[in-house]
């Protein structure tokens, strides 16, 4: 099958290995030629400075990637992808099934990767996505991980899933709530950036199993305000990607908020993780959706007030731990 993988970043080329192991021709389509050029004539990892399988082609002809692709991937931050939509939706002439590996939330609108698909793709489409708790680094050297496919259709949740999975070292399970997995994957990045900062301030174990469990606690009312399942939150896409991201120098939104909590602008932030970081849209996003609806989100806000420099990373513990005391509820 020929598909063509939209991002040829540290996930975008790792996951086109997963798709080779499984005998599947992908094309890699990335701006940068750089990446281009070391994935096509070196077949390295243009991250990692792995060998990848030789099939596996990269171009920076948007067209050329597109051409005879019945599958089309989406690896693109969040963004830039409405803008790379729009790009595709030039070329698109025949019905495609997109499957989304993106990670964010569109901040100034709080819609997911699927409404931005439906709103910039004209010609009948298809779509899936798939999301879980894995990083990058492990998945390329093709660490046991596991995934879940979503759809609003079976049929394509299904397809993805049959795509990806691979008996060595990646299972993949489905899901119909396309909402709540999207949501999922991209609201865990905020708290991602929030237990940074809580390292970087020096925290230890115990706070970051505070944080962790009391972040579920508005987890759930974003991904459910959203019209997501409860039980996706503690699934793969929630619970278990909030753990390994939440937890690791893996993790480029936990690097990023060790930065911040070092002092560092936001913008300096960013630049010094060497990589696209969603949390930040993700916090900007979460903060939204508790004022649109009413939701009590007291990481998040405080976590805004961060971000948009109202309050230093101190203070803001200090506002946390200073909150009025009350009876422990999650539901």
């Amino acid at each position: 099958m020929q598909i063509a993988m939209m991002g040829g970043g540290a996930w975008g080329t790792t996951l086109a290995q997963v798709l080779a192991d499984n005998n599947h021709n992908v094309v890699i389509y990335d701006i940068n030629t750089d990446f281009v050029k070391k994935i096509n004539e070196k077949h390295l990892h243009p991250f990692f400075d792995l060998k990848i399988p030789e099939s596996i082609k990269a171009t920076s002809n948007l067209k050329d990637a597109l051409n005879d692709a019945s599958v089309v991937v989406l690896c693109v931050p969040t963004t830039y992808l409405r803008g790379v939509l729009k790009q595709i939706n030039e070329y698109v002439d025949r019905k495609i099934l997109f499957i989304n590996v993106s990670k964010g939330i569109e901040p100034e609108s709080s819609k997911l990767v699927y409404e931005l698909v439906d709103e910039e793709i004209q010609y009948e489409h298809n779509y899936a996505t798939i999301s879980g708790p894995s990083h990058a680094e492990e998945v390329i050297e093709r660490n046991v991980t596991a995934l879940v496919s979503a759809s609003f259709n079976p049929t394509y949740a299904k397809k993805a899933q049959e795509l990806f999975a691979n008996h060595k070292y990646l299972r993949v399970y489905t899901s119909n709530d396309v909402v709540g997995v999207e949501a999922s994957g991209a609201i865990k990045n905020a708290f991602a950036i929030i237990s940074g900062v809580a390292y970087g301030l020096g925290l230890k174990e115990n706070a970051r199993a505070l944080l962790i469990s009391r972040a579920l606690k508005e987890f759930v009312s974003i991904v459910t305000a959203l019209g997501g399942n409860i039980q996706t939150v503690y699934g793969l896409s929630g619970l278990g990607d909030l753990i390994v991201t939440a937890s690791s120098f893996n993790s480029r939104n936990f690097k990023c908020g060790i930065n911040i909590a070092k002092g560092m602008s936001i913008e300096d932030a960013i630049k010094n993780v060497g990589q696209s970081v969603e949390g930040i849209r993700a916090i900007k996003a979460a903060y939204q959706i508790g004022i649109k609806y009413n939701l009590e989100l007291p990481m998040i806000d405080i976590a805004y007030k961060v971000i948009t420099n109202e309050l230093s990373p101190s203070l803001a513990l200090e506002g946390l731990l200073s909150r009025q005391l009350k009876n422990e509820r999650y539901w």
